[in-house]
């Protein structure tokens, strides 16, 4: 069956809901869009970090573990692979597979 979305819509007046005016309308919906926030007094603005926050008085400690013979170190990517990731040495450049891919 065709549909003629360009017609007017016919509605049924049993489904439909009572008609309110406008300022009922945006009433309700203030009232049922006021927020409260539930935030209690010990909250402060300090008990949150912040992205870019100061560390320079933080000390980090990394084990460096050196390159074993086994291993290359791609020169697209610069991450260091096993050998059976080596996808390509053409021109004496090393490549990994996922750069070669």
């Amino acid at each position: 069956m065709a549909t003629d979305y360009d017609a007017p819509r016919v509605t049924n007046t049993d489904d439909e809901p009572s008609e309110d005016s406008l300022d009922q309308l945006k009433a309700g919906r203030n009232e049922s869009q006021s927020a409260v926030a539930d935030v209690e007094e010990t909250d402060t603005a300090e008990s949150f970090e912040l992205p870019g926050a100061d560390l320079s008085g933080e000390e980090f400690t990394v084990r460096v573990i050196p390159k074993k013979a086994d291993e290359f170190t791609c020169t697209s990517c610069f991450l260091v692979h096993h050998r059976s990731r080596l996808a390509d040495t053409a021109g004496g450049r090393m490549i990994c597979l996922d750069c070669a891919g």
